[in-house]
Order: C-alpha cells, then sequence, then structure tokens
C-alpha cells in the first residue's frame, strides 16, 4: 500500500492501516521521543500520545510538505504540551550566555553514554538542547514553544552545555582511575 493511500485509509478510521503506519513509522518517532524524554519508559509514554494526537489529527494533514516531517512535528508538539502541562518548564533567570565548548578529547564517549547523559539533563536543559542542537530550532522558536524568552534559552542551552561537560570530565576521570587501579593490581 503507498504512503498516500495508508493516509487516505486512516483519515477514513481504518485500524489496519492505523497499525500498518504505526509499524512502519513508531521507530523513527521513537528516537524523538527518547531524546527529549529522562527514560525509556517515558520515551514509550510520550510516543503513544504522539500517535494518539496523530491519528486524531490526521484529517488535518493536507498532503503538502512531508507526511514524516508532519508526524516528526507532532510528536515533538505532543512532547513539549505534556511537559508544559506538567510544569516542568520552570523558568530560570541565569545569564549564562556565552558558549561551553566541549573539548575535542570528550568526543570519544558513545552515542549511547551520550544519550543517557543528555536524559539526565533537567527538563529546561534537555528540551531546549534537544530542540537547538539536535533539531535546528532557533532560540526564537525554543522559547515561543516553551513559553520563554530568547535570553532564557541561551542560558538554558548554556547551562546544558556545562552539565553535559561536566558529565563527560566526570566519566573521563572514572574511567583514568579505573585504568590506574587496574595497573597498581596488576604490575
Amino acid at each position: 500500500m503507498s504512503l498516500e493511500e495508508l493516509v487516505y485509509n486512516c483519515k477514513q478510521g481504518n485500524r489496519k492501516a492505523q497499525e500498518q503506519l504505526y509499524r512502519k513509522y513508531a521507530g523513527i518517532l521513537f528516537s524523538i521521543c527518547l531524546k527529549y524524554s529522562r527514560n525509556k519508559t517515558e520515551a514509550e509514554d510520550n510516543l503513544h500520545d504522539s500517535f494518539m494526537t496523530i491519528f486524531d489529527k490526521i484529517h488535518q494533514y493536507s498532503s503538502k510538505g512531508s507526511f514524516e516531517g508532519w508526524m516528526k512535528r507532532i510528536t515533538v508538539n505532543t512532547v513539549l504540551q505534556k511537559y508544559r502541562k506538567q510544569e516542568h518548564l520552570n523558568v530560570v533567570s541565569e545569564n549564562m550566555e556565552e558558549e561551553v565548548e566541549v573539548p575535542s578529547s570528550y568526543t570519544d564517549i558513545s552515542l549511547q553514554t551520550l544519550l543517557r547523559y543528555i536524559q539526565e539533563l533537567p527538563n529546561k536543559y534537555r528540551l531546549t538542547f534537544n530542540m537547538y542542537v539536535m533539531d535546528g530550532y532557533t532560540h526564537k522558536e525554543i522559547g515561543e514553544q516553551l513559553g520563554t524568552s530568547v535570553g532564557t534559552s541561551k542560558s538554558n542551552l548554556a547551562r546544558a552545555r556545562m552539565l553535559l561537560k561536566e558529565k563527560i570530565q566526570a566519566n573521563k576521570d572514572k574511567a583514568i582511575i579505573g585504568v590506574l587501579f587496574f595497573l597498581m593490581d596488576h604490575p
């Protein structure tokens, strides 16, 4: 079945078409949910909520532009809306607009480790970091989506980068200490 037929059948409320759409796009949308969520369970909940919204609003898709892009946007908006409702995004007035650079010696951590560090960030920092770095939103767009100012978005991004740098450094230090203990025990 073509994508056009699949979308048409989903608009008609066809459950088999909805299941097929879910199977086709769940992996892609789950990766988005995972990077915006604190853990896998929360990401699964966000994926479920996103598909419920997609199926509810699929009649609004007018076949202009990428259907996958439309679903990704709904997924991000669904997750952000959930956080707004839960009031996880308290505005802070930190003034940390300078960029924190992560030295290139830190780039050898695994993607899975980096994702875990990002998931451990406080909500306001994690969401801002993902929107800016991973999804290419501007600070103005982030401010509009999260109900904050451009300055707060910049501050949250700088703080997220600083926290990630600290986590990476702490991990490097632990690895070095582990190697030292190994060498001391095995002359």
